[in-house]
């Protein structure tokens, strides 16, 4: 029986899906981990365990490439949380025109005022007028799962919208609204948007991306959304054009240490994804593709190796984890071939250093040959279903 390790609760309706599993928070030596924000830096991986599904989009918690060496698959699943941060992200907008989050706390500063409340509601509102999105431009940095909807529903609010993203698929650009504009640049959104919103995953290209130099080139009294990571600007930075007034203000869902207590910056304590719907897709989208990919050994959503599946055919399914740069391809199937074995169905697959096969046998390969597989150079794991 196979083992799943919960490092975080998890939504119950991921349960079933592990009905004839060891499913809980207590099992050792896993074969398969769910987890959310439990960090896994330290984590002792036993030998067998064979992967880890996040259920959530960011991966940061966890060794990633450190996995990918031990042939380890870690999955995450993007878009199941996209529409409970895309509400977010529209909430944030009208926070970043009008002046809420300001006016209610002066509003509870009137406790006890009694008959004179209204009269006072009535003087003191003015210090609170803000501004309408709509007519206005709104900048999108990524056009990932979430990226996409928040455009879409801000062109829907009567916002103009422009964005860019290189890494743009053709299948996500079908799904824009035909009036968002394709930027060529990020200085051409900074330039022109009166609210940034940012979904770019955090990496050594992000990290720091809205920095002293970035804010010079935005608009006088722009408004930046960050729901992404709180690593992708530079706080001193991000402070200072707070008090200059050149950043109007800065919404974030990962706020930091310098932050709190800054007129103009609305701390959101990470409640993007912090809908029991969000939770419930995530549990589910995990469990689906740790599942599949235990007990078929497809790979769906995972961020250190390819995405691989094809249905199962013939008597014997051999999965192999080995670098790219190797020539373990030909070699592995030198093995088969010596075998009398014959491939029935075959993918291979790279991602970066790292490539994976999904072979299907017409017979099983005896130990020895799955020994001589896994002593190939550049082979990092076997295994076989």
């Amino acid at each position: 029986m196979a083992k799943i390790l919960k490092l975080n609760a998890i939504s119950p309706l991921a349960e079933p899906f592990f009905k004839d599993y060891e499913y809980s928070d207590s099992v050792t030596a896993p074969d398969g981990i769910m987890v959310r924000s439990a960090a896994m830096a330290d984590y002792a991986v036993n030998e067998n365990l064979l992967g880890v599904a996040r259920a959530g989009a960011g991966t940061n918690n966890i060794p990633v490439a450190d996995y990918a060496k031990k042939g380890i698959v870690v999955f995450n699943t993007p878009g199941a949380n996209a529409n409970a941060v895309k509400e977010l992200v529209i909430c944030e907008l009208f926070l970043g025109g009008r002046k809420i989050t300001d006016a209610i706390d002066w509003a509870k500063s009137l406790k006890g005022e009694g008959e004179n409340v209204s009269k006072l509601v009535e003087k003191g509102k003015s210090k609170f007028v803000g501004h309408e999105i709509m007519g206005k431009t709104l900048g999108v940095i990524g056009f990932g799962a979430i990226g996409i909807l928040v455009a879409n529903a801000a062109a829907a609010l009567g916002m103009n919208v422009i964005g860019v993203d290189p890494f743009l698929s053709t299948k996500n650009a079908l799904h824009l609204n035909p009036s968002v504009k394709l930027a060529d640049s990020r200085d051409e959104v900074f330039k022109n948007a009166d609210f940034i919103t940012v979904h770019v995953p955090l990496t050594p290209d992000t990290r720091g991306m809205f920095n002293a130099e970035t804010y010079a080139k935005m608009k006088d009294g722009a408004v930046l959304i960050n729901n992404s990571r709180g690593e992708l600007v530079d706080e001193d930075a991000t402070v200072a054009a707070l008090e200059s007034g050149k950043l109007e203000r800065y919404i974030t869902d990962f706020p930091g240490d310098k932050l709190f207590g800054v007129k103009n910056a609305i701390c959101v304590p990470h409640l993007g994804a912090s809908t029991p719907e969000a939770e419930d897709n995530c549990a589910v989208m995990a469990a689906s593709q740790l599942k599949d990919y235990i007990e078929n050994g497809n790979i769906l959503n995972s961020v250190n190796y390819p995405n691989i599946s094809m249905p199962r055919s013939g008597a014997q399914r051999l999965c192999v984890h080995h670098l790219t740069a190797n020539s373990a391809l030909a070699k592995i199937l030198e093995v088969i071939a010596e075998k009398g074995v014959k491939v029935e169905n075959m993918q291979n697959a790279a991602k970066g250093d790292y490539s994976y096969l999904i072979c299907d046998l017409s017979a099983s390969l005896d130990a020895a040959s799955l020994k001589k597989i896994g002593a190939v150079d550049g082979v990092i794991r076997v295994r076989t279903l």
